[in-house]
């Protein structure tokens, strides 16, 4: 019967006034070599409500068109009613946050491949 084997780690990106896009691929393939596993599920979480994961080619131009994406289905200049309960001015942020999602699932056998 095959075994289960569990990994917990994690680390720290600072992100400016978003959208902001990082590429965090080099940090899972460290953390998913240390583990030792060497085939199974790596899952990939954010804690907050106004950060999001997801994959997408680490090239200049489509991280340009994610933002330009980003910002044209929830823009900073309108009124969000989380304004309302809060004004701390981020609504947008939430609802950008839950275009994309708070986590991610990768497949890694080897690794995950970079760029």
């Amino acid at each position: 019967m095959p075994s289960v084997i569990f990994h917990f780690a994690t680390i720290e990106v600072d992100l400016n006034s978003g959208p902001d896009i990082r590429d965090i691929t080099d940090d899972l393939n460290r953390i998913i070599g240390r583990s030792g596993i060497q085939n199974g599920q790596a899952t990939a979480c954010i804690v907050g409500s106004t950060g999001s994961l997801t994959t997408i080619e680490y090239e200049t131009g489509v991280v340009q068109d994610l933002k330009d994406a980003i910002n044209r289905l929830a823009p900073k200049d309108l009124a969000y009613a989380h304004e309302l309960a809060w004004h701390d001015g981020n609504g947008h942020s939430h609802v950008q946050a839950a275009l994309l999602g708070p986590s991610i699932a990768l497949d890694p056998v080897r690794g995950l491949t970079s760029r």
